[in-house]
């Protein structure tokens, strides 16, 4: 994932004879990544308290869609035969849902059972030009996407059940939304809060205002090969709106996995149309909908996609949507590190979040 950064502004700088909210910080560690909550404190609740519902809340999450754990609800559906049914929880199907409706309005370039496609070209967390000096077959490939089939699952309201055995869901590309939405939930409902700021991974939900009673403020990172947290360059940021006074953001970036090989640069994104590598895809895609949920899928589906594709796409579709790609000339230079290297393209309907002129679709 792109590094999302938060612009927090300083309570200290409020006037003297303004009395300013108190705000509070937690973080920890969740979904194989990191996350990082501020809020308006509530009264009489401690910050302990807000920090163990919140584990427990993401621990909830992970026990339903964790690929990582062996018992976790996801995990024994991907060891099932075809037609057993299947009793699935609500984060479960609401997740399920929502990876539908994106597989559908991206003509599939959204596809939770893709993983068979990324193991076949070794582009797991590390990824190398090994496979790509000695690529897969046509007949390997046609093999793996015999098995990336998101229409042989289907659920009926609590079930899930598939037609076609091997078969198996990940959903990594939206699980962290989810999370950020179910978290920012917890806040809202269990304690009330109202102000608030959830990451997770880069993933952002805010609401509200920060402690010096602004809009929050979320800086997007360019591009750069090989940048850090502590290094990166921001290239753009993406106000809160006043209506709704809310903002549901999420990037997908391939420039953080990504190797060259014969003078072309591949990402650690497959197509699961093609079963290829992304060549000439948008280095990074930052989405704002009415969800971090449907943000995250749409940011991953965008970005398996070329460039120009991806646009057009997302203009048609009326998303919400900010690229971050090389300036003309800059399309073979992408290890360049300087900021001025990069463009921001934005669809219609960034354009209008941005000037606060309409609200996230």
């Amino acid at each position: 994932m792109a590094w999302l950064a938060i612009v927090v502004c300083s309570m200290f700088t409020l006037s003297a004879c303004q009395q300013a909210p108190n705000y509070d910080y937690i973080e920890g560690q969740t979904m194989g990544t990191s996350y990082h909550i501020r809020y308006q404190q509530p009264k009489d609740i401690d910050k302990q308290s807000v920090q163990q519902a919140v584990n427990a809340r993401l621990v909830e999450i992970n026990h339903s869609m964790s690929t990582y754990q062996k018992d976790s609800l996801i995990s024994q559906f991907n060891r099932l035969p075809a037609h057993q049914v299947f009793q699935i929880d609500n984060d479960f199907l609401q997740v399920f849902n929502s990876a539908k409706t994106v597989y559908n309005q991206s003509g599939g370039a959204f596809n939770p059972t893709v993983l068979p496609l990324i193991e076949l070209w070794g582009f797991g967390s590390t990824m190398t030009v090994d496979r790509l000096q000695s690529p897969p077959t046509e007949q390997e490939i046609a093999t793996a996407k015999h098995l990336i089939d998101f229409d042989a699952i289907t659920a009926n309201e609590m079930q899930l059940s598939k037609s076609k055995d091997n078969v198996a869901l990940d959903f990594s590309a939206i699980a962290k939304g989810y999370g950020v939405d179910a978290i920012a939930q917890l806040l809202q409902e269990k304690y009330q809060i109202q102000n608030y700021m959830v990451e997770i991974g880069g993933e952002v939900a805010t609401a509200g205002v920060n402690a010096k009673s602004q809009p929050w403020q979320i800086a997007i990172d360019a591009p750069i090969l090989n940048s850090s947290v502590s290094e990166r360059q921001t290239i753009a940021a993406i106000r809160q709106p006043k209506e709704p006074n809310r903002l549901n953001l999420a990037t997908s970036g391939n420039y953080r996995n990504s190797v060259v090989f014969d003078g072309q640069r591949y990402s650690h994104t497959i197509d699961p149309i093609t079963g290829m590598p992304i060549v000439g895809g948008a280095p990074s895609v930052t989405v704002s909908a009415d969800s971090v949920t449907l943000a995250d899928a749409w940011a991953t589906a965008l970005t398996a996609m070329p460039y120009e594709k991806a646009l057009d796409i997302a203009t048609q579709k009326d998303l919400a949507v900010m690229f971050i790609v090389p300036k003309k000339g800059q399309e073979h230079t992408q290890d360049n590190q300087s900021i001025n290297a990069w463009e921001v393209v934005e669809t219609p309907a960034m354009q209008a979040l941005r000037s606060g002129k309409t609200a996230t679709n």
